[in-house]
């Protein structure tokens, strides 16, 4: 039977995609991740001495997170097991116990439950995992493409120790493809395949870090291939556009707009073209990303160009006018003003320190003279006494007190000395000098 099993498992692997074929089964076969499993770092010091505690893999896809974790399961002669989120919940989970359980007391060999997508699980999923990772029974690898602060509950995130997986540069998808290219017993050395450097460096860069997208494609070049030679006409052929990574749910929508905004506000307008056409380019909603912009507009750039707001509303009211693909061009022309605008949070500050005082002082009463008097009664209680209607002097300015008489002289709004705010600047040292000492 067992050597029925083999031979059925051999007949599997040679059908399975290269991408399968080629997963890695030992240290040394597998590429990337530096910084976890160089010499003498963490991770292959814990593989080397058998001591792997429960772990989360946080990387993006085609990184080695499953791949690794059946390395060290076949480096720990311990059990694997592959758990999908997707496909199983709480009543598999107790079985898969269950058999650890019988595994460690019969035959000695510890169990690794490799948990995949872990973040869609719920809490109460993920807290049946606890019981069991605390007496040791399993050892929990969890793989995750988001945040596991955010997806993964603190209890179990506190008994687990998280590893970020890194996307493969360029290079180490090359050699993962050349390995590909010259492996006889499970890739395609046996067909003798040629290729040009411009076609393996194509191939590398539009994985995007991704191993698995990568293998795929040079597995549909190799087919297309004339003559068993792959060049840069074929790979571009071979190569299927790759969907960004960006899922409006997730991590990597926040980081992404989170770019957006920074590089408007640090004038930097090639950097803010690039992530708009980021979002663009994976389906993000225009309307989010210009809405966005119009807060930019004032919370960033201010009254040091108060035509930025105007920029940014007129830009929202346009596209909705003429949508995309043309809409692209009014969002990049309000996009590059406002990044390359003067900037001042000077208006920001002042409403949010306006918002901290009323907080803190309550409704304080209206000073009796900016009160208005429509009836006789309020006349002669004194509303609206002593009023200075600006208008009546020189250059439409008088000095008089508008805030509460606990707030006198109080200072919320302090513009900029540079872009208009210089002007306004100037204007307000104008008004204090025409002010008395004593007001």
């Amino acid at each position: 039977m067992d050597i029925f099993e083999h031979k059925g498992e051999e007949e599997r692997l040679r059908e399975a995609p290269l991408a399968e074929r080629m997963r890695p089964r030992t240290l040394a076969e597998f590429i990337g991740q530096e910084h976890l499993l160089g010499k003498g770092k963490m991770l292959r010091r814990l593989i080397e001495t058998d001591q792997v505690p429960s772990l989360i893999f946080w990387g993006p896809p085609g990184s080695g997170k499953t791949t690794l974790a059946r390395i060290i399961a076949n480096a720990t002669n311990s059990r694997f097991v592959f758990f999908s989120a997707i496909l199983s919940g709480v009543k598999e989970i107790r079985e898969i116990f269950k058999e650890a359980e019988e595994e460690r007391k019969f035959r000695g060999r510890k169990t690794i439950l490799f948990v995949d997508e872990i973040h869609r699980f719920n809490k109460s999923q993920q807290d049946a995992f606890l019981p069991v990772v605390e007496k040791g029974v399993v050892t929990i690898i969890g793989a995750t493409t988001e945040n596991p602060s955010f997806e993964v509950v603190a209890p179990l995130l506190s008994r687990c120790k998280v590893l970020v997986l890194n996307p493969l540069s360029p290079e180490e998808v090359v050699s993962i493809l050349k390995q590909a290219l010259a492996d006889t017993e499970r890739g395609l050395g046996i067909a003798k395949i040629k290729i040009t450097d411009e076609a393996l460096s194509f191939m590398a860069e539009q994985s995007g870090g991704d191993a698995r997208v990568a293998l795929n494609t040079l597995e549909t070049a190799a087919r297309l291939a004339k003559k068993k030679a792959i060049n840069l006409e074929t790979a571009r052929e071979a190569v299927q556009k790759k969907p960004i990574m960006y899922d409006k749910g997730g991590e990597e929508h926040y980081n992404v707009i989170s770019a957006f905004i920074k590089s408007m506000r640090g004038s930097d307008p090639d950097a803010a073209l690039y992530w708009l056409a980021r979002m663009l380019e994976a389906g993000e909603d225009p309307i989010f990303i210009l809405r966005r912009m119009v807060i930019l507009a004032s919370e960033d750039v201010g009254n040091a160009d108060p035509r930025a707001l105007q920029v940014a509303v007129s830009a929202l009211q346009a596209f909705q006018l003429v949508g995309l693909p043309e809409g692209r061009i009014i969002m990049g022309q309000a996009v590059t003003y406002l990044a390359t605008a003067p900037k001042s949070n000077a208006s920001y500050a002042g409403i949010d320190a306006a918002m901290a005082e009323v907080r803190k002082s309550g409704a304080l009463p209206v000073p009796m003279h900016i009160r208005n008097a429509p009836t006789k009664l309020m006349k002669e209680l004194g509303y609206h006494k002593g009023y200075k209607y600006a208008h009546d002097f020189d250059e439409g300015y008088v000095a008089q007190e508008y805030l509460p008489d606990t707030l006198k002289g109080r200072k919320f709004y302090d513009p900029a000395g540079h872009g208009y705010e210089k002007y306004i600047k100037e204007r307000m040292e104008w008004v204090k000098g025409k002010k008395k000492p004593e007001e």
